[in-house]
């Protein structure tokens, strides 16, 4: 079955053809590193996670290049290094560091390339020159402008028709810009901001010039997909394009977007209780803080949960469901502990589901159908089909990136020793009490294990058990 995903510029689902089946490249838009990132920031990075790890046992791993850049140039970053009175290095690297790790508990893998803007400076500069030798961008009192107009499929990725966004437009027009969507690629600093040597004089890179660019740099054009979030598409992506585009002389012709990336995915948005997350409505969400009181797989399958170009509400139900449904798979793994599980095979309706533009609702039921196959097959005694249907668990799991800790630590939780024993002597009791038919004292006992705060998971094998979340 091959991969097929939702291109943004075609609009359409097509078949993922590589452009070389031995070096397949990724980039996604990674993050500006000036504070904690917030749960909307984490769907990127964890949705194309799946879709490398599927591109890697697809290819190879080594024949997979993902980029994911990291932004340490920006406004906000100078605003929070003028108000500690540090250089933003010391800024970037604290908050990158904090990303990492965050990342690495969402059991996100790290990507191959990780470009800093600050490190490409020269290659920023050059591509600015050539995207003016081409005739297409212009300097202006210490600025460096693109020139929409001299791109003339600018807006296909977004949609929109550029004679309608002039004409629209409610912008104040900078004198020297020619029109005013014309954007920055290059522009002064201003007094105490850092700086770097141009051509144009002492100044830094616009946002949309840094990943051309590192792109160019470090993967080459074209390359086979761009990732990012749905409110990238128009500006920064599709300034992008006309940027990369234009670097190379190709500013004419209908498929002059394929010079730059063969296939755009994008995520949709993420939204807190019905509503658009912002600052000035409080309700910002970190992962850093979510990460705090729970496994780091919850928040994994939350995010994962939906299909990754529909909106997604984040609520504590949707963590709470998402936790269950890791203990039932956790269960089953449980059960099946003592026996050894068979080949890595994905079995065809995960591979149907994933591989139709990364169908996670769909594996998702693929991962309770094998669950539930391991449950029969201990029911039965058939080990052969348990160690089978583990082995497929198992793989599939790993595609979408859970199932990754040890099933028994999973499901007791950071417990005590003192609890663990009072717990399993009070779940003898009950099973004891169960047998007995002795309701009084099974209902007794499932008051002493609410107490402690102890969620019990009946199995045909018997009953796991984890502390409540």
């Amino acid at each position: 079955m091959p991969l097929t995903i939702h291109d943004t510029l075609h609009r359409e689902k097509r078949v993922f053809t590589p452009r070389d089946e031995t070096r397949v490249t990724l980039y996604v838009c990674g993050p500006t590193v000036y504070d904690f990132a917030h749960i909307g920031n984490a769907r990127p990075p964890v949705v194309f996670d799946v879709l490398v790890r599927l591109l890697r046992r697809t290819y190879g791993a080594d024949k997979v290049i993902y980029a994911r850049n990291v932004t340490d140039v920006d406004d906000k970053i100078n605003q929070k290094a003028f108000k500690e009175g540090v250089p933003i290095s010391e800024i970037t690297a604290r908050y990158e560091a904090a990303y990492l790790e965050d990342m690495g508990r969402l059991n996100v893998s790290p990507p191959d390339l990780a470009p800093h803007v600050t490190d490409h400076m020269d290659a920023i500069v050059a591509q600015i020159q050539a995207i003016i030798d081409h005739g297409c961008a212009y300097a202006a009192e210490g600025h460096v402008l693109f020139d929409v107009s001299s791109y003339e499929t600018y807006g296909k990725l977004s949609g929109r028709n550029l004679d309608d966004m002039i004409a629209g437009a409610r912008v104040e027009v900078a004198p020297y810009k020619k029109n005013p969507h014309d954007f920055v690629l290059w522009k002064p600093s201003k007094e105490n901001e850092p700086s770097w040597p141009s051509p144009w004089g002492e100044g830094r890179p616009g946002w949309h010039i840094e990943c051309s660019a590192m792109i160019e740099a470090n993967l080459g054009l074209p390359i086979d997909i761009h990732g990012g979030g749905i409110d990238l598409v128009f500006p920064h992506h599709e300034n992008e394009i006309a940027q990369g585009v234009c670097a190379h002389g190709h500013a004419h012709g209908a498929d002059a977007h394929a010079e730059y990336s063969r296939y755009w995915m994008h995520n949709g948005f993420l939204t807190l209780d019905g509503e658009k997350m912002s600052k000035s409505l409080g309700n910002i969400l970190l992962p850093h803080a979510l990460l705090e009181r729970l496994p780091g797989e919850v928040i994994r399958w939350a995010l994962l949960s939906a299909h990754y170009r529909q909106p997604l509400d984040w609520n504590e139900a949707l963590l709470e469901q998402s936790r269950k449904s890791l203990d039932r798979l956790y269960g089953a793994l449980h059960r099946a502990a003592a026996i050894e599980a068979g080949p890595d095979w994905l079995p065809e309706d995960f591979l149907k589901a994933i591989e139709d533009d990364l169908n996670t609702p769909g594996a998702f039921a693929a991962l309770f159908a094998l669950s539930s196959e391991i449950e029969r097959g201990m029911t039965a005694g058939d080990h052969e089909a348990v160690s089978a249907a583990k082995g497929k668990l198992l793989a599939a799991a790993a595609i979408l990136g859970v199932l990754q800790n040890d099933p028994a630590a999973w499901l007791e939780g950071e417990v005590s020793d003192d609890l663990r024993v009072e717990v399993e002597a009070l779940l003898e009791q009950r099973a004891a009490a169960r047998a007995a038919k002795d309701w009084p004292e099974a209902d007794r006992i499932r008051d002493r294990l609410n107490a402690l705060n102890v969620v019990v998971m009946d199995g045909p094998t018997g009953a796991t058990w984890r502390v409540k979340g």
